[in-house]
């Protein structure tokens, strides 16, 4: 009788149990990159051979340049496109989880029972953001998300918290 009441309680905590990964979208594939980028470096060498041929050498050089610097930006947005934040729900815990493109990791734990999702209009042109906060304490998290994403998430993670609770409104 103990074993199956044991077995129970881990198979309740384990269907309320949820996780979610939020991670910011970026358009433009590895893929995409690569082509965008070798028709880049194409278009100014075609243009930079012109100017070369007519006399113009160091045009040709800026020509490199600028195919160089359109490369580093797109590699830093790459870059800070690696961030991600995990929410993992228990009945017993829920933790925020950030990490950074450098590989720091932040975590935030609250208890559930205490913890609300807010999701607010911050500035005058309707920009949101989204808020965890519990006993006092209050973390910024979803920065990266669209206002959409934002609201839709707050109503995912506000109902995931209900049924975590066992609570009906």
């Amino acid at each position: 009788m103990i074993g199956n009441r044991s077995e129970k309680q881990v198979s309740n905590a384990a269907e309320n149990a949820a996780q979610f990964v939020l991670h910011p979208h970026r358009s433009l594939p590895p893929s995409g990159f690569v082509i965008l980028m070798s028709l880049i470096s194409l278009v100014s060498f075609v243009i930079g051979m012109v100017f070369f041929l007519m006399g113009a050498w160091p045009v040709f050089g800026f020509f490199g340049v600028d195919v160089a610097l359109i490369y580093w930006a797109f590699k830093l947005n790459y870059r800070s496109g690696r961030i991600y934040e995990t929410v993992s729900l228990s009945p017993e815990l829920l933790k925020l989880t950030r990490v950074h493109p450098s590989g720091k990791r932040e975590e935030f734990d609250f208890n559930p029972y205490w913890t609300r999702v807010r999701c607010t209009v911050d500035q005058p042109d309707g920009r949101t953001s989204l808020r965890l906060a519990a006993q006092g304490k209050e973390v910024l998290f979803g920065q990266f998300l669209t206002d959409d994403e934002r609201r839709d998430f707050a109503d995912a993670l506000t109902g995931a918290l209900v049924t975590t609770r066992g609570s009906k409104f």
